[in-house]
């Protein structure tokens, strides 16, 4: 492999101008990603940086059979009326007030991230949500927003809540205690600051009254079951998903697998129309990350990450506390623009490569995990579960722009790392960190 000043401006120039073209919207995001994954590896092959090869090795197929196979459990699900009826349920408990019930989905869509990753959380929490908005008569971006945004700082609490804390975990030798001790408080902090943020921001949305409550509060959600037999079939499945979920690593069983063997219990045991059950894959959503994937591993092949990675950690000889900053703030701002495992692995043998020096870095272990945490916020790809929202609008009369969700997540995404950074720093201070 060859690297040097071409292959990284080659892969550069590809990457923004594929970013360029997403934010534009004037051709569809999946598209751009897959030309732009062609032309990285045109160009990589002229320049010696990146084979064909190593563009099939960068695609990561584990998160591609995660998305698939939890698309196909959810398939299953949404013909029995289940997410209708749980959305009834929901809707009653908040007594139809849409800022209450704001705060009961994103409680519950936090929770359940910091023990199942966020891409899974938000797979089964959108019918929901989207069941719940058309029952109630309001607009449902406010509250597919707010659940991913949310969703993505729980993982940040625990081990398995997030793809980049078990790479962390396994190359600083972390345990599950270690991440809740050390990032649960401040998770729970930022959350909260960020829950009071997204509701300022949709204000004039959640304040409203819905004209339809009274009709809410007479519905039996029963009635919702149109196949209570199936539904009660496929939670059956899912309970042993999620049980799977939790000791796949025991099982040396990768998620994606398990996502996969659900989606094929669920099959066999039904045995449905599989051209339905296929339409209910989002398609365009596998081929972007393939492409996204694509991209960023020729950014890693030409050297271009570790450029960024190896210049944090000079930043070590001038003290901890400006060291993690500058930590926190680089990967949430490449966890923006990048996908954020990229960038996570491109810097773990960095940090170890400095603990191996006889460095006390702790510290930059955890701000890289909020860094890249709470980074992928600000815009529409820094999270896979970002994407799956807004291509999941799509399909809606709502559908999320990136303008949008910009709008709404640099704010977010500034104010939780503005209040990470402060915790940070008085956690090195009393010795947490």
């Amino acid at each position: 492999m060859h690297t040097g000043i071409v292959p990284v401006a080659v892969s550069v120039a590809v990457f923004l101008l594929t970013y360029v073209g997403i934010l534009t919207e004037r051709i569809h995001r999946t598209l751009v990603a897959l030309v732009g994954a062609v032309v990285i590896v045109c160009f990589g092959t002229w320049f010696h940086f990146y084979a064909p090869e190593q563009a099939v090795a960068s695609i990561d197929v584990n998160t591609i059979m995660l998305l698939f196979g939890m698309m196909v459990i959810v398939g299953l699900f949404r013909a029995t009326g289940f997410f209708e009826y749980i959305a009834i349920c929901a809707a009653k408990l908040a007594r139809g007030k849409p800022w209450l019930l704001f705060i009961y989905l994103g409680a519950a869509t936090t929770v359940v991230s910091m023990f199942l990753d966020n891409v899974t959380t938000i797979i089964l929490m959108i019918p929901v949500t989207m069941s719940l908005a058309d029952i109630l008569g309001i607009p449902m971006t406010p509250f597919l927003i707010g659940e991913v945004m949310l969703s993505n700082i729980g993982g940040v609490a625990t081990l398995i809540g997030d793809p980049p804390n078990i790479l962390i975990g396994s190359a600083a030798h972390l345990t599950f205690t270690d991440f809740i001790v050390h990032l649960m408080p401040v998770v729970l902090v930022v959350w909260v600051v960020v829950q009071a943020v997204l509701l300022l921001m949709f204000k004039s949305v959640l304040s409203g009254k819905p004209h339809n409550i009274d009709r809410l509060m007479q519905m039996d959600p029963r009635r919702a079951l149109s196949d209570p037999r199936t539904a009660t079939k496929m939670l059956a499945v899912l309970a042993v998903t999620l049980v799977l979920f939790f000791c796949h690593e025991r099982l040396s069983l990768e998620s994606g697998v398990v996502a996969l063997l659900g989606a094929g219990l669920g099959l066999v045991w039904l045995w449905p129309n599989i051209r339905e059950v296929l339409a209910e894959v989002h398609w365009d959503v596998l081929l972007f990350f393939i492409g996204l994937f694509v991209i960023v591993g020729g950014l890693e092949a030409a050297g271009a990450l570790n450029i960024v990675a190896t210049a944090i950690s000079r930043l070590s000889s001038h003290g901890m506390i400006l060291a993690s900053l500058v930590v926190l703030w680089s990967a949430a701002i490449m966890s923006a623009v990048v996908d954020n495992v990229p960038f996570t692995i491109a810097m773990l043998p960095i940090l170890a490569g400095l603990e191996a020096q006889g460095l006390s870095i702790a510290p930059l272990w955890w701000a890289l995990a909020l860094g890249v945490g709470f980074g992928g916020n600000a815009t529409p790809i820094g999270a896979t579960a970002n994407v799956l929202v807004i291509s999941s609008s799509e399909r809606t009369p709502e559908p999320i722009t990136t303008k949008a969700w910009i709008h709404r997540g640099i704010p977010a995404a500034l104010v939780a790392c503005f209040v990470a950074s402060i915790l940070d720093v008085a956690a090195i201070y009393i010795g947490l960190f």
